[in-house]
């Protein structure tokens, strides 16, 4: 399957592992990457030391191009760009903050940058400022998310912009990645999905959480400050949603939230913690290994696209 995304990366599949906090580690992105697809090894919340060794893991795991996510409000960015740089990674997701600054130096380790952009407005400024391609997220994500929904980005983006454009948010199986394709994406990000890959360290009842749930379990924390945050309702998400709703003061409710994403996924606390996932559930069905994940994925697509010059007639 080649698109722009596979030939920029060197990948078989246009499928990229999203970064999940205290998740995306060298053993889920390796397996992602030895699948076809582009592991990405998440560093929100990790020290220098912790990125140099999951990189180092990734390496003696796969030879095959890996991603690391640079997160652009964490107070090592800059030491995590140099260890990337240092350690030739083939490519950076970049988000939460201004990318354009690590650029010039991030092309000259032969680093591929991508940033993660909200709107075409950003698109258009990381593409003349030399991004190779860029990530648009849709609000159906899990984790922290904008405005704006995953179609309405592919309608307004994609057009606009010369570098390939990722696609992210709800997608889950083959027949989101074609009609992603389809819109003229170059290749989708998916992070939920992934959450039940056996090579992932999620607590096992964090992943059966995501099993039982249905299509209407997600929510959103933290909009009301700027903050919104997707995941699954339990009690820490439907009390919080509460307190935001009589007024509870910002700086208290961003302290009740603090380490919650860490109970869940690597706790396994699944009532007290934040169960980050996107709206799309009912596709997780069971835990299954990340080459399986992919292959179905494509296998899928592959069956949609081919019935879709049937559409035109």
């Amino acid at each position: 399957m080649n698109t722009k995304l596979t030939s920029l990366l060197n990948i078989q599949y246009p499928i990229i592992q999203g970064a999940m906090a205290w998740i995306s580690d060298a053993k889920l992105a390796a397996a992602v990457s030895e699948a076809g697809g582009a592991g990405v090894i998440a560093t929100g919340g990790r020290d220098s030391a912790y990125v140099r060794d999951q990189i180092r893991l990734a390496k003696s795991l796969t030879n095959k191009p890996f991603g690391v996510n640079i997160m652009l409000m964490a107070p090592n960015k800059d030491e995590v760009v140099d260890i990337v740089c240092e350690e030739k990674v083939a490519f950076v997701t970049l988000g939460a903050g201004n990318p354009v600054p690590y650029f010039e130096k991030l092309a000259q380790a032969g680093v591929k940058k991508i940033p993660v952009v909200p709107n075409v407005k950003l698109a258009k400024r990381v593409q003349n400022s030399g991004a190779d391609a860029v990530v648009v997220e849709g609000m159906e994500a899990g984790g922290h998310i904008g405005v704006l929904t995953t179609m309405a980005l592919m309608t307004q983006v994609i057009p606009e912009l010369r570098i390939p454009v990722i696609v992210a948010g709800g997608f889950a199986d083959g027949r989101g990645l074609a009609a992603a394709l389809l819109m003229g994406a170059a290749g989708v990000q998916m992070g939920t999905k992934f959450l039940l890959a056996v090579e992932c360290a999620a607590h096992p009842k964090f992943k059966q959480k995501l099993i039982e749930a249905v299509d209407t379990d997600t929510i959103v924390t933290g909009q009301s400050i700027g903050h919104a945050v997707r995941g699954v309702k339990n009690k820490f998400s439907l009390n919080f949603v509460e307190l935001e709703k009589q007024g509870l003061p910002e700086e208290e409710l961003l302290k009740i939230a603090t380490g919650t994403n860490r109970l869940a996924a690597v706790d396994g606390d699944i009532e007290n913690g934040m169960i980050q996932a996107g709206q799309s559930l009912l596709p997780l069905k069971q835990i299954e290994p990340a080459k399986d994940i992919i292959e179905n994925i494509i296998a899928e697509a592959r069956a949609v696209l081919s019935q879709a010059p049937d559409l035109a007639k």
